[in-house]
């Protein structure tokens, strides 16, 4: 058997790994972890665990037969196979290292008693493991950088050769501090699943692929099929996911942490993503996730403590983190338990429950009852799972911390325990593989989903070997035949589809079903089968398609035909986007609409015509936007194009003639002139009577960048005129500033003198390079309130000539360099004139702070900063100085901005989490929240994260301002390899202004703010 798989990878040709033996001695790394306390015995976790009446918890392992898991599957016997891994040193030493072997371990319970007493270890040879799957006669790992294979096609628990190579390009896992890829699992189409977290992007494919025969993910799903030998991207966005599953019909579902928690895993869909640039810089708008809620409070008011709240966070959920996902298909748990979505919240030590029911074209999932709290101050749950017995198997990596700490790992304990219900039979000993096809097509309607995921691997590798090929196809389809049950039919047509057991024709007839997600799947299926690579779909297929995008009216199987666009070749996709396009069932879905728009944004530019007309004919006033903002970013190449949409929006039967112009100001934003199109003037003035103000708006901002002469001169009119109300004067001003007149300079000085002008006139100021205007700004300091005040260094910094001037006020004692944010000391610093660093490293302080430095601060303030002094902490002013010092970055209890992480569901109540992240922000940072350093032509220095990116624009966030950058006018942009957050945030505090921050931070309720 061992010889037949070698000449199987000969015959594929991938890549093979070194020494694969199992050593008898295997080192355990030492523990690093710095607390003196140890985890909680097993027994005592048990029994101060809370539960629902009825349900208990057993321990199946604990250290020393397991010890950090950081993965587990079954195999068609029932036995438990689990990955350890030593390799990761923690996010403050690292991430994971090359020279610390991992291993997978397989429990067993041979003698059917319940109790898995037997261990084996299978493989201890590992680097950097951080999942494995069973299937094809041997292993799945990832094993970073790679995807291994290692085969054991005789079953004997032995590697039969080196582990193969089956894809790299993974980021390696040294590189980002964690979540990289992980996650394997097999899908119900036969597809070997996977995920990637934020903090890298990978270029994935075969060993010796070039970078065109690879994808690149930075955070998301994606997959591998192991007979067609190809890899790709599932879906991108999210933030760290560490878990997945499918329901009952088909559909998957993924968990993450911090934005939001849970995605429907739409084939091609763009969601929402913590930080960076979307894959694809036109995609434009982000699918939301399917939660209504978070598990964690975003907004207490700080009167709600009377009510008896004494932690929200805790009600809500227990916080942002979440570690697992089970969509519970078993038998064992109670009825009302089946088909909830079940996660693991880290920082609330519980499981999260979400109820899952359709809405719109997709799902909805509400906030259940959380249950299973555990008591175990170590506890890290890592995966959940469901066995053969319909117990759910939770493996616990046991430490203090958390993916962000510094404070070491414990590489000494582990668990696994099973959540059961009810007295619980054990089940004798069984092997699967033993079967025949016939029981084993049988099981695939077995109320614990587990029987019928294995039966359905098992019958898929049967086929795949060509051994009952025939026999097994007949059996499916006598069975579908013979089935009412629409589980059941579900599961059964996924088996077809995994044993191509069907063909085109045969998928065609299967759309005929009545039930909608039949319809669906068989849809999923017909694509896949007829949109590989390199093959383009008959004619037939086409015309299915087409029909079934006209004329079906289920919701799902509108969002898997507006899924299956992107399979498709590109020029072929317009029927099918024009028959979804029309219908009004889902038009303005939160999903559907992006949808169909991912699947067409390549086209568009290839045919403006068919896009514009789509435009024209669209029910969905989303996808009429996003098509005219990406006909707008063709302007230069063919301006005639958006002349034809705007003649088009002018018409007086024109259903979205505002999505057009919201569209070609959105192309345009960042632009600083454009050749106005022919039919502008009459589009200004139909939409510049818009009852819709944000319309009125765009107009201005698109007249000045048309160069409209009487549209100029009408906003700087409004500008000036203070008989006005102040905001339509603002909202002018800012439409001014799109572009602004050369001559504009001397009126924005003047508008300093006007309180409800300055901060905008302040901003507009940094755009002229005139050397007057620094001493006019600080002549007039004295009068500007704290806001005007911010926005005032926020200007002078941007130049090296007002930045001098701004230290020089500084010295002079007029400017206190305490309003000097660490942000803004970063942006002088990066304006590279030797003489004014060091003048603000003498005025204000030095910026630069080694390795050691950092650390020895986080011991210091750890030992100054004890249970005791934070009792002495004064909150609300705690709260006066994190609006003062986080709020333009971070949210806390409902207020301030999320550019980085919302803190309420952290773990910010652990002191060691806080002093590591505010002291040395930039030791866990993926690369897309780095600081870019943009050097303007017209000699201004910009800080920020480039939050979108297209080839004309870019768009620049910082704790000041968002700001849309024409690239005509960048001189340099740079990279630097720190995070946005600054460091050196604490060294400007008081001892007690620190004390009474982090205790604020640490609060489980908002503050009052001080009385004035």
């Amino acid at each position: 058997m061992k010889f037949a798989m070698l000449a199987l990878i000969a015959v594929v040709g991938l890549c093979v790994l070194g020494d694969w033996s199992v050593g008898e001695d295997f080192p355990v790394p030492p523990d690093t972890e710095r607390a003196a306390e140890t985890p909680m015995d097993p027994s005592q976790v048990i029994a101060k665990t809370k539960l629902p009446p009825g349900f208990h918890l057993s321990l199946v392992a604990a250290e020393p037969e397991v010890r950090n898991p950081i993965a587990m599957t079954f195999d068609a016997r029932g036995r438990l196979w689990v990955a350890e891994n030593f390799s990761w040193a923690g996010g403050g030493f690292g991430g994971f290292k090359a020279d610390v072997r991992d291993r997978i371990l397989i429990f067993e319970d041979a003698d059917g008693d319940g109790k898995f007493e037997k261990r084996t270890v299978f493989w201890d040879q590992a680097s950097k493991l951080t999942s494995i799957e069973i299937g094809d006669g041997g292993i799945w790992a990832i094993c970073l950088p790679q995807l291994l294979f290692i085969p054991d096609k005789d079953g004997d628990d032995v590697p039969d050769s080196d582990p193969v190579v089956v894809l790299d390009g993974f980021v390696d896992g040294s590189s980002i501090s964690h979540t990289p890829a992980n996650g394997l699992k097999w899908g119900p189409d036969g597809w070997l699943y996977g995920r990637h977290g934020i903090l890298g992007t990978s270029l994935v494919g075969k060993p010796g692929a070039s970078d065109s025969q690879r994808f690149a993910i930075n955070t998301g799903v994606w997959r591998y099929h192991p007979t067609r030998e190809v890899a790709e991207p599932v879906m991108h966005g999210m933030t760290n996911s560490w878990g997945f599953d499918f329901d009952a019909h088909g559909e998957m579902f993924v968990i993450n942490t911090v934005i939001g928690h849970l995605w429907q895993v739409i084939p091609g869909a763009h969601t929402e993503r913590m930080f960076g640039i979307d894959i694809n810089p036109h995609s434009y708008q982000l699918i939301k996730q399917v939660a209504d809620h978070v598990h964690w409070d975003e907004g207490e008011g700080w009167s709600d403590v009377r009510k008896g709240v004494t932690d929200s966070t805790s009600e809500a959920g227990g916080g942002h983190a979440h570690i697992g996902l089970m969509i519970y298909q078993g038998d064992n748990w109670p009825a009302e338990y089946r088909d909830r979505v079940y996660t693991l919240n880290l920082h609330g030590r519980r499981l999260n429950t979400d109820l899952l029911k359709r809405d719109g074209a997709g799902y909805v999932a509400t906030h259940g009852p959380d249950f299973c709290f555990v008591a175990d101050p170590w506890y890290r749950g890592m995966e959940l799972i469901t066995g053969p017995d319909g117990s759910v198997f939770i493996a616990d990596w046991s430490d203090t911390g958390e993916c962000h700490d510094h404070d070491g790992v414990h590489y000494g304990s582990g668990r696994i325990y099973k959540l059961s219900y009810d007295d619980q039979r054990p089940l004798a000993a069984f092997d699967l593989k033993e079967k025949a096809s016939a029981e084993l097509v049988s099981l695939l309607g077995h109320r614990n989903t587990w029987w019928a995921r294995q039966s359905r691997r098992l019958l898929t590798e049967r086929t795949a070997a060509a051994t009952e090929s025939t026999t097994i196809h007949h059996l499916l389809k006598e069975s579908l035949r013979e089935t009412s049950d629409p589980i059941a039919r579900i599961r059964l047509l996924e088996t077809i589809a995994t044993t191509g057991a069907a063909d085109e024709a045969w998928w065609i007839s299967a759309l005929a079903a009545d039930d909608e997600y039949q319809r669906a799947a068989a849809l999923k299926f017909l694509v896949d089968l007829t949109t590989q690579p390199g093959q383009a779909p008959s004619t037939e297929v086409l015309q299915t398609i087409e029909k079934l995008a006209a004329e079906d009216r289920s919701g799902i199987v509108q969002l898997h035909l507006a899924s299956s666009l992107q399979r498709l070749p590109v020029d072929l996709r317009w029927n099918v986007a024009d028959r979804l396009a029309v219908r009004p069932e889902f038009a303005t879905d939160g999903r559907l609409p992006l949808m169909v728009w991912y699947g067409i944004e390549p086209a568009v530019p290839r045919d403006l015509k068919k896009a514009i007309s789509l435009v024209e004919k669209s029910e969905m006033p989303l996808l009429s936007e996003l098509i005219a903002r990406r006909v707008t970013q063709e302007i230069e190449r063919e301006p005639t194009a958006v002349d034809r949409m705007l003649h088009s929006a002018t018409a007086e039967k024109c259903r979205h003639g505002e999505s057009v112009i919201r569209g070609i100001a959105q192309g345009l934003s960042g632009w600083q002139k454009v050749t106005p199109p022919t039919h502008w003037e009459e589009a200004a003035k139909k939409f510049g009577r818009s009852p819709d103000e944000e319309i009125r708006t765009l107009v201005h901002n698109l007249s000045v960048v048309f160069g409209d002469g009487r549209a100029l001169d009408e906003i700087r009119a409004i500008v000036i005129d203070k008989n006005l109300p102040t905001e339509a004067r603002r909202s002018a001003l800012r439409s001014l500033l799109v572009s602004p007149p050369a001559d504009f300079g001397p009126t924005l000085v003047a508008l300093l003198d006007e309180p409800g002008m300055t901060v905008d006139a302040l901003k507009g100021l940094t755009q002229y390079d005139d050397p007057t205007i620094p001493a006019k700004i600080l002549q007039r300091a004295g009068n500007f309130d704290a806001v005007a005040r911010s926005a005032m260094i926020q200007t002078l910094i941007s130049r090296t000539n007002s930045a001098r001037a701004l230290l020089d006020a500084v010295e002079a004692q007029r400017i206190s360099a305490s309003e000097i944010s660490a942000f803004q000391a970063r942006q002088i610093a990066s304006l590279e004139d030797e003489a004014l660093t060091r003048d603000l490293t003498r005025l204000w302080g030095d910026l630069r702070v080694s390795a050691a430095e950092k650390r020895a601060q986080i011991e210091a303030y750890r030992e100054k900063l004890s249970p005791d002094v934070l009792s002495q902490a004064d909150l609300s002013a705690g709260r006066v100085l994190f609006q003062k010092t986080c709020a333009s970055c971070h949210v806390l209890f409902g207020q301030g901005n999320l550019l980085g992480p919302d803190l309420t569901g952290s773990n910010r109540k652990n002191l060691d989490y806080l002093l590591e992240n505010v002291i040395d922000p930039s030791a866990s940072v993926g690369a897309d929240f780095r600081t870019v350093l943009v050097a303007m032509e017209d000699g201004r220095v910009l800080n920020g994260v480039i939050s979108q990116m297209n080839e004309r624009t870019i768009t620049l966030r910082s704790p000041q301002e968002t700001v849309t950058i024409d690239r005509q006018e960048i001189e340099e942009m740079k990279t630097s390899q720190v995070s946005l957050m600054p460091e050196g945030q604490l060294l400007k505090l008081s001892d007690n202004e620190t004390r009474d921050l982090i205790a604020y931070l640490m609060s489980s309720v908002q503050a009052p703010l001080p009385p004035e």
